[in-house]
């Protein structure tokens, strides 16, 4: 990766003889990745509110500053940021979780954790980037990986490690499949991604950022993203609550939907704390 002083990233040509969108989203994720796993190696995990409040704090300032540095012009949606309204009328808005999985990144030994970065343009997602630092990996929307093979049996559906909705069980009785229990939520889309899992089904609540860069990565290695009852997902909302998403591969979609359709309602709720 070419970097400038002080791990800023360095431009790469792009069309405008810029860094290209998805360059700037893969290199973006993957440096704040570095500066979070160095930040846990100096802090160590003692004192792991400390550590989490730091990494939030870093990555995010990280981020946001090179965003201002490259793409001046452009909106930006941060998890760790104040809203600016004035979003709502650009044209380009980039949609960040500095660090998706808190939770997990202060755990000693757990790598389920990632850094989001995508580019939402005039109503659709153009560019997104999942870095899973602690992995060494870092998915991009412009190079995915290629498609696994087909689902094999019983299907894995990527779950919440500590609060499983109750919606899952109902789906997993319904079709024979597993719960796989996962951190982050672009942890579970990237095990999508990778073929690891076969679904990610969660209806639980979840905000914008929690799923933007994840989703933009899994459109574009051909995996079927939805709400769980089947609608678009929207972005660059004025409300930034996003309760429910179901990524799987495509031949699943139709199976997981209706069993979600004769599933019993999930219960609504906004605590932070379920929304993975």
């Amino acid at each position: 990766m070419a970097e400038g002083a002080e791990g800023a990233v360095a431009p790469a040509a792009g069309v405008d003889g810029g860094p290209s969108d998805d360059r700037v989203a893969g290199e973006l994720a993957e440096r704040a990745g570095e500066l979070l796993l160095a930040l846990r190696a100096e802090l160590g995990h003692g004192d792991a509110a400390a550590l989490r409040d730091a990494g939030d704090r870093r990555s995010h300032l990280f981020i946001t500053g090179e965003l201002a540095r490259l793409r001046p012009g452009d909106a930006v949606l941060s998890e760790e940021g104040t809203d600016d309204p004035a979003r709502l009328r650009a044209e380009r808005v980039w949609i960040v979780d500095p660090l998706d999985g808190t939770r997990e990144y202060g755990e000693e030994g757990r790598e389920d954790w990632a850094v989001h970065v995508a580019l939402w343009e005039r109503g659709a997602l153009s560019a997104g980037a999942v870095a899973l630092p602690a992995q060494g990996v870092t998915l991009t929307a412009g190079a995915p990986p290629p498609p696994s093979g087909p689902a094999g049996a019983p299907v894995r559906i990527a779950v919440s490690r500590s609060r499983p909705p109750a919606l899952v069980d109902a789906v997993c009785r319904e079709l024979g499949a597993v719960a796989v229990p996962i951190g982050s939520a672009g942890a579970k889309i990237a095990a999508v991604v990778r073929g690891s899992v076969d679904a990610y089904l969660h209806a639980g609540g979840q905000y914008e950022w929690d799923s933007a860069a994840p989703v933009a990565v899994a459109r574009a290695a051909g995996l079927h993203c939805s709400r769980i009852d089947g609608s678009e997902l929207t972005y660059n909302q004025a409300d930034v609550r996003l309760p429910d998403i179901l990524v799987c591969r495509p031949e699943l979609a139709g199976p997981l939907l209706q069993a979600v359709a004769g599933a019993p309602a999930p219960r609504p709720t906004e605590t932070r704390d379920a929304i993975r």
